[in-house]
């Protein structure tokens, strides 16, 4: 009995000298030290991406934006007379006053084709030398 008794105060003071209060109080500091740290971070890393998807909808605004102008400004041109003149002159052959319509022919087989056609090759252009055969003639006079 009385070595229970022996081993129970023994390990009674080990977990007293495991556990006393500089120990537990360093073991609190160094955990709100490690949740403080974590938070940074943490909120660190949520403002980083925040930032990069704040970025990337200013450049979607950005871009949509220049489509709109664009779209803005081809209304303008589609509703200019300057468009309503050119586009009735095509499609429904109209004329301005003292102008006269030609109609001309198709094309001729050779005109499509005359730039298909192989060119002789010339045989007596001169042979195109390197820069350092250039600098040699030029030193040696040849």
């Amino acid at each position: 009995m009385e070595r229970v008794k022996t081993g129970l105060r023994r390990t009674k003071l080990r977990i007293k000298r495991w556990f006393s209060q500089d120990r537990i109080g360093f073991l609190i500091a160094a955990i709100v030290c490690l949740a403080w740290t974590w938070g940074a971070v943490s909120s660190a890393s949520r403002n980083w991406q925040l930032e990069q998807r704040l970025g990337n909808k200013r450049r979607e605004l950005r871009l949509l934006q220049l489509e709109i102008d664009t779209i803005e400004l081809e209304n303008q041109y589609y509703a200019s007379e300057e468009y309503q003149e050119l586009a009735a002159r095509e499609k429904q052959n109209k004329i301005i006053d003292g102008e006269s319509l030609v109609y001309l022919p198709d094309n001729s087989d050779y005109a499509k084709h005359k730039n298909n056609i192989i060119q002789p090759e010339i045989k007596d252009a001169p042979e195109e030398k390197t820069n350092f055969e250039q600098w040699i003639s030029f030193i040696l006079g040849g």
